[in-house]
């Protein structure tokens, strides 16, 4: 289960674009708590704790502790705004929740046991139907991963969801149906291009020794005229 880190920020005097502009310039961004049937509080983040934060890939499917002042806050990222140039994050909303209380959140799909999979070792591919699966879990206890192998697994093998391990307390937010998370496609491509780079060179076993093709192009002989009757 993930470790619930504890990210410090500062809290805003105001709301509004006005205030959102200083916040960036001074190195910060705009963020917003709301949520568990509390007044919508505004914060700031200092922008290069949110960018390592958000290197590590799982951004939205953590749980944080902010530090606000001599309080806590749990949340859960729900969304970040993005520039659209440069990339950096222009906004946060973090929904707050409680700490025994559970919570939706999509959690990433890691694949093991590659190196036993007979149809990955025959030129098979990996073929991932879903990267994240949402689960409800309680807040305090989200999984970081959820670990399938694919040891056993020969072309044309599915995986489903039933067939998946969840991780403890964790509940699936679809379960009407035993949808498919991964499968074991076959080397379709190489299979085509192999059958036509053997054809090459036995087509060139079959031409006539000697034979040499005219060039293109090349100008035909005169034809030789009888000589006219007097």
């Amino acid at each position: 289960m993930s470790k619930i880190s504890t990210l410090a920020v500062e809290a805003r005097d105001r709301a509004g674009k006005g205030s959102a502009r200083a916040a960036r310039r001074d190195g910060r961004v705009p963020a917003v708590i709301y949520g568990n049937k509390e007044a919508a509080e505004v914060i700031t983040v200092e922008d290069k704790m949110l960018a390592r934060e958000l290197s590590k890939g799982k951004f939205l499917s953590t749980v944080y502790d902010l530090q606000i002042g001599d309080r806590v806050e749990r949340v859960l990222p729900r969304d970040v705004q993005f520039h659209p140039v440069s990339d950096k994050a222009l906004h946060v909303d973090f929904l707050r929740i409680a700490k025994d209380g559970l919570i939706l959140v999509q959690v990433p799909v890691a694949f093991t046991n590659q190196l036993e999979s007979p149809g990955l070792k025959r030129g098979g591919v990996l073929n991932i139907v879903r990267h994240e699966i949402e689960l409800k879990c309680p807040a305090d206890d989200v999984p970081e991963q959820i670990t399938i192998s694919l040891a056993g697994l020969d072309i044309n093998d599915s995986v489903h969801i039933n067939d998946v391990a969840l991780p403890a307390g964790a509940k699936l937010t679809v379960a009407d149906r035993n949808f498919t998370v991964a499968t074991i496609a076959p080397p379709t491509v190489a299979a085509e291009a192999a059958p036509a780079a053997a054809a090459a060179p036995a087509a060139a076993a079959k031409a006539p020794a000697g034979a040499a093709k005219a060039p293109a192009g090349a100008a035909k002989a005169p034809e030789k005229k009888a000589p006219a009757k007097k």
